[in-house]
């Protein structure tokens, strides 16, 4: 009998994540910003889509302009997604198709975006070259490819650890106790390894570090991105030898940090890029500079660029939305080169000027802070740089935005009620990013009680401790859990004043 895991995962679940990279709204400004002329969409697939949180949350938010599809072979999983589509009304087809099975299905249409976040790095070599095929006969000429994987050189150092967990799993570990307990008992084991000093971690003294961060890590994804059979990081040079044979060339990247050389690139690293004219190579080149580990790509097929003065125009129609309170906000961003300050006199005008949590364009925008001495370059960059940290987000057209609220109404109202139960999914569908919005468990439970009429902080703080406490659970405030219930609803009520005061406002405008 075939095993149909394929050597994967499947014993847990994936955690429930939201991948904003996938959202192909933002796919605009990113091509925008490298002068490349951005696709028509409004036909999307997600390949591997997990629990099924970013294909159903896209496919609410745009399901104005959007027709949705995707597979994931687990069916514990699909089920769940498909659950989601049911109760928004998406119309997003899911299945639970191996790659093989849904790439050859002939009832699929041709697709202007396909997505894939991180399985690349997971899969054989023979559910590659079926995905390639399907890019090749599946995607439109002018269609947007994005995938995420692990990368050279970042992973170099790491790779001998990743066998040294898979091993150890295989040899020490039983099937029968489960993927997370393989996993506890390959990370203690690993730990036992390093603390006698080989000469590996001497060599390689970051390995340590990173074996530390990944005992704070989720252990269901700790199992998924180390513990399949199939895993490989692979340096961009060799993905474009994948892709060729799909008529792909490499976009841009859909990781907005990446295009502000500045914050991640010395003067000399980007003279000597500037020398390099074969784009792939100097993408490579470029990932040794920073120590690249992880890749968000774009890939189309048939890139076109943008004449200069077009560039400038069509990126001044681009609408963005300041989608986080404008006091949480940092003035502090990270990028290889370590942490930078942004220039608050450029800065703070952009968003002051969508401080009213109302999208505008980047056009008017650049209007608003001229007399505070931004120029258009300048604003783009910073709009660039807070997209990049999550503080602003694209915006879609208003009579999208409502047209796709009656979706994102009926998913939200779904997901709210799962926050009684769990602090698993932490975010909500928005009509206006027409992607998905960071809300914690509890700012879930204190929506609910607003939803169920209770108007003072008090009484949502009341009601998150009410829905807690009969499943004995309890709040972690800095790492210490809070064992009275005196202790947990002053935490709470603390957390919703600070909702009132500053989130539910942006909250409120997003979804």
């Amino acid at each position: 009998m075939s095993d149909w895991t394929s050597g994967y995962v499947t014993d847990i679940g994936y955690t429930f994540g939201y991948y904003t990279e996938l959202n192909p709204l933002r796919i605009k400004l990113a091509f925008l910003n490298s002068g490349l002329v951005p696709p028509d969409c409004s036909v999307g697939c997600e390949l591997g889509f997990g629990q099924g949180m970013s294909v159903n949350i896209h496919a609410a938010a745009s399901a104005a302009n959007w027709q949705w599809h995707g597979t994931d072979f687990n069916p514990v999983q699909a089920e769940f997604a498909k659950e989601l589509a049911s109760v928004s009304g998406s119309g997003a087809t899911l299945h639970d198709n191996s790659f093989a099975e849904f790439c050859n299905r002939d009832d699929l249409p041709d697709f202007d975006f396909i997505g894939l976040h991180g399985i690349w790095s997971w899969i054989s070599d023979e559910n590659r070259a079926i995905i390639v095929d399907f890019l090749r006969r599946k995607l439109k000429v002018g269609g947007v490819f994005y995938i995420s994987y692990n990368t050279q050189p970042g992973w170099a150092a790491l790779i001998p650890l990743r066998d040294l967990f898979v091993r150890h799993a295989q040899i020490m570990g039983a099937k029968g106790q489960g993927s997370v307990k393989r996993v506890e008992a390959s990370l203690e084991f690993a730990d036992k390894l390093l603390s006698t000093n080989p000469l590996y971690s001497k060599v390689f003294p970051q390995v340590s570090e990173r074996l530390n961060k990944m005992k704070e890590q989720n252990r269901n994804y700790l199992a998924h991105e180390y513990f399949n059979q199939d895993w490989e990081p692979m340096s961009v040079d060799k993905m474009g030898d994948w892709l060729t044979s799909a008529k792909m060339s490499y976009a841009c990247s859909a990781h907005f940090p990446d295009h502000v050389d500045a914050l991640n690139l010395s003067a000399e690293q980007i003279n000597l890029l500037k020398e390099i004219p074969d784009q792939i190579f100097r993408e490579m080149i470029r990932d040794f500079c920073v120590n690249q580990q992880f890749r968000r790509d774009y890939w189309v097929k048939g890139g076109r660029k943008l004449f200069p003065l077009e560039q400038v125009e069509k990126i001044r129609e681009q609408r963005v939305v300041l989608v986080r309170p404008k006091g949480d906000i940092s003035l502090k961003v990270t990028g290889a080169l370590g942490e930078a300050n942004m220039q608050e006199p450029i800065y703070m005008p952009v968003i002051e000027t969508l401080s009213n949590y109302q999208p505008k364009t980047i056009g008017q925008i650049e209007q608003a802070v001229k007399d505070k001495d931004v120029q258009y370059a300048q604003a783009v960059q910073a709009i660039m740089v807070l997209i990049g940290t999550g503080a602003i987000q694209p915006a879609q057209e208003p009579a999208a935005v409502k047209t796709s609220r009656k979706y994102t109404e009926k998913l939200n109202s779904y997901l709210l009620d799962k926050a009684r139960f769990t602090g698993d999914i932490s975010f909500l569908a928005s009509p206006v990013t027409g992607g998905g919005v960071a809300v914690g468990r509890f700012q879930q439970l204190f929506m609910l009680a607003i939803n169920s009429g209770k108007k003072l902080p008090d009484e949502w703080a009341s009601f998150a401790w009410s829905v807690l406490s009969a499943q004995n659970q309890r709040v972690i405030k800095e790492g210490k859990v809070l064992e009275s219930a005196e202790e947990n609803i002053a935490e709470l009520k603390d957390q919703a004043q600070k909702f009132a005061d500053s989130q539910l406002a942006v909250i409120k405008q997003l979804i």
